[in-house]
C-alpha cells in the first residue's frame, strides 16, 4: 500500500548555499546530502507513492535581509514547483516563506506560490524573529487570514529553541528540543484561538505532535490559575483535537497506540523526515509503522487516505 509523505525534505543548490554562508543550520544538526535521485531511492525502498516537499528550518529566514529571504524563497519555491511538474502524482510541495514578521513579502509569496505554482500547502516554522514570535502573536493574523481564506494545508515544522545550548555532545537540539518546540507553537496556537479564528486551515503538526498528546491535560491546568485564558477544560482538549499529526521519527508502538487514542480519525499521516533522518532511523521507523496492529481502515487512512483528503488531486493515484 503506497504512502503520501507529508514530512519530506528538500535541499535545493540555493538553500544548501545560503547554510554553508550562514555557518549552517543554527540547531547544529549538519547540512544533509540530497539528490532527487537518492531521494527516489528512498521512496521505492519504504513504499512512498507521493512526497510532498518542504524546505525544513531555518529555510529562507535564514537570510536576515528581508529582500534576500524573500527572494531565496522564491527561488526554493520554483525549484520544487518544477520537480513537481515532471510528476505530479509523486510529488508535492509547501510553500516556503521568510520572516512572517515581513507581512507582505510573506503574503506576495503565498499569492505567487498558491495562484501560480499552484503549491500544496505552506510549511511555517514554530516561531520567529528576534523577539521569539510563535505562531499564534497577534503580528501573524494577516497571514493566518490569507491561508484560511484559501483553507490551505499549514505544515508546522520546529525550528531551533531560544537555548541552543547543548545538554551534552550526544543530545543535538533536534532529538528533543524539536518535539517541545512544536508543543509551544500548538499551545500558542491554542491560547491565541487561532484554530477558532481560523477554522479552514488543515494544521500539521510535525513528530506526532511533538509532546502535545501527552502533556495536554496538564497544560488544561492553566484554567485553575492566574494564567487562563478564556476557554473551558474541554474546550483546550477540543483545540488540541483539531491539529493533524505527522508520524516522521515517532514509528514506537507506545507513541502509535497513544496518537491513535487522541487523534481524530484521519488526523494521523504518515511522515519520513528525509533526508535529515538518517536511512537507518528511517528505514527502522517505517517498519514498527508497517508492523503495528492497526485495523485496514486506520492503516489505509494513514498511507494515503488522510493524505488525499488533505489533497484532493491526489485522488486518482490512490483509488481504494
Amino acid at each position: 500500500m503506497a504512502k503520501i509523505d507529508v514530512h519530506h525534505h528538500i535541499y535545493p543548490p540555493g538553500l544548501t548555499a545560503a547554510l554553508e554562508a550562514c555557518g549552517g543550520d543554527p540547531s547544529g544538526w549538519h547540512t544533509p546530502s540530497w539528490t532527487l535521485e537518492a531521494d527516489n531511492a528512498l521512496c521505492s525502498s519504504i513504499g512512498i507513492g507521493t512526497a510532498i516537499f518542504s524546505v525544513t528550518a531555518p529555510g529562507a529566514s535564514i537570510l536576515k535581509d528581508a529582500e534576500a529571504s524573500a527572494k531565496l524563497a522564491r527561488q526554493l519555491n520554483e525549484y520544487c514547483a518544477k520537480i513537481r511538474d515532471e510528476d505530479p502524482s509523486k510529488y508535492g510541495f509547501f510553500v516556503n516563506v521568510g520572516s512572517l514578521l515581513d507581512t507582505a513579502l510573506c503574503l506576495e509569496e503565498i499569492r505567487y506560490s498558491f495562484d501560480v505554482l499552484q503549491a500544496d500547502g505552506i510549511i511555517l516554522f514554530t516561531r520567529y524573529g528576534k523577539g521569539h514570535h510563535y505562531l499564534g502573536h497577534k503580528d501573524f493574523k494577516p497571514i493566518w487570514a490569507e491561508l484560511n481564506r484559501r483553507k490551505a494545508v499549514v505544515f508546522v515544522h520546529p525550528t531551533h529553541p531560544v537555548d541552543t545550548n547543548l545538554v551534552n555532545v550526544h543530545s543535538p537540539l533536534p532529538m528533543y528540543d524539536y518535539p517541545h518546540e512544536t508543543t509551544r507553537a500548538a499551545m500558542d496556537l491554542i491560547m491565541a484561538n487561532n484554530l477558532r479564528e481560523f477554522p479552514d486551515c488543515k494544521i500539521v503538526l510535525s513528530h506526532a505532535g511533538g509532546t502535545l498528546p501527552y502533556l495536554i491535560h496538564r497544560m488544561t491546568m492553566v484554567v485553575d490559575t492566574p494564567y487562563r485564558v478564556d476557554k473551558t477544560k474541554d474546550e483546550i482538549v477540543e483545540d488540541a483535537k483539531r491539529f493533524y499529526f505527522d508520524l516522521a521519527l515517532s514509528g514506537s508502538h507506545l507513541v502509535l497506540d497513544t496518537l491513535c487514542k487522541f487523534a481524530k480519525p484521519g488526523h494521523i499521516l504518515f511522515g519520513s523526515d528525509f533526508p535529515n533522518a538518517p536511512l537507518a532511523t528511517i528505514e527502522y521507523f517505517t517498519r514498527v509503522i508497517e508492523e503495528h496492529g492497526f485495523d485496514a481502515k486506520t492503516r489505509a487512512e494513514i498511507y494515503h487516505g488522510a493524505g488525499v483528503a488533505l489533497f484532493p488531486r491526489l485522488k486518482g493515484a490512490y483509488k481504494s
